[in-house]
């Protein structure tokens, strides 16, 4: 496997790894297809499955490792955001990737750039309204990345929902020839998503996480029972985490962002939960901003 460090180099590896597939026999059904795996490391088993989704679906793949400074806020968590980028490299290499790209802030963003993607109206939405410029850093290196790695498919994780929709909207709009793959949320066995931030939370606060798993799973037999009502959803989550904040002490401190049943696509509330619908919820644990979700139906 193969460290790479600057956008020239990725670029000529892609093109030599579909130059190199064209006219012999395919890997696997992907054939000359290039794959990226855009992560900000701290991999863990989430990424990896991402990984192994485009290893079977795809003649070469690349895994990116770029924290991303454009999509923190003056206030988050950008200088202590976990990096463990030896593991990360070795944990690349053991799912099957081709190559590592890990370019410096520089490299990504060099000096006197002014040029950034805003997809309008979902940028503003859910993790959007929470974050604002949060969505507008993520479109912004996603699009690096594509052009970067000509890319046939791009794999995201559900668990980062609303990013999903931002980005297919952007794919779309901007006529990008990539596909937006999403892969199913991993989770430890007592139901929390996986996500780099949980290296964050205490013994306490990782129990007290376990709220939002529990408002996904609410929510899920709720529709399978027959609610579909967005409001009746929406307010039982509120009264678990009521009811999970009343059960321990005061601290950690588990507060909500939000909890929302939306369309997929748009973001935007719906009031029934048709099939395919968005339950979303994110909150805060102690110091540390969680979130997940589930599609419903």
């Amino acid at each position: 496997m193969e460290i790479l460090r600057t956008v020239a180099e990725l670029r000529h590896w892609s093109r030599e790894s579909r130059s190199r597939a064209i006219g012999i026999e395919a890997r696997n059904d992907g054939g000359n297809l290039i794959g990226i795996v855009p992560t900000m490391g701290a991999l863990h088993a989430g990424h990896a499955s991402l990984i192994r989704a485009a290893r079977a679906s795809v003649g070469y793949v690349a895994v990116s490792i770029f924290v991303n400074p454009t999509q923190f806020g003056p206030h988050e968590d950008y200088a202590r955001y976990p990096r463990s980028f030896e593991a990360d490299c070795a944990l690349a290499e053991s799912e099957g990737a081709d190559v590592v790209f890990a370019p410096s802030v520089e490299e990504l963003y060099p000096p006197g750039a002014a040029t950034f993607v805003e997809v309008a109206g979902l940028s503003h939405r859910l993790d959007g309204q929470s974050r604002p410029g949060h969505f507008r850093g993520v479109a912004t290196v996603v699009a690096k990345l594509l052009i970067a790695t000509e890319a046939d498919r791009a794999f995201f994780g559900q668990k980062d929902a609303a990013q999903v929709a931002v980005l297919r909207r952007m794919v779309a709009d901007l006529r990008l020839p990539a596909e937006i793959v999403v892969c199913p949320i991993v989770r430890d066995p007592d139901g929390l998503a996986l996500s780099s931030r949980n290296l964050y939370l205490s013994p306490a606060e990782r129990i007290q996480a376990l709220a939002l798993s529990r408002a996904i799973r609410q929510a899920e037999a709720s529709v399978a029972a027959g609610e579909r009502r967005a409001s009746a959803l929406i307010e039982a989550a509120r009264r678990l985490f009521d009811a999970e904040r009343s059960s321990v002490a005061a601290e950690p401190e588990l507060r909500i962002d939000y909890i929302a049943l939306v369309d997929w696509a748009t973001l935007e509330p719906v009031e029934i939960a048709a099939p395919g619908a968005l339950f979303a919820v994110a909150a805060w644990v102690g110091q540390t901003r969680l979130i997940d979700n589930t599609i419903l139906g």
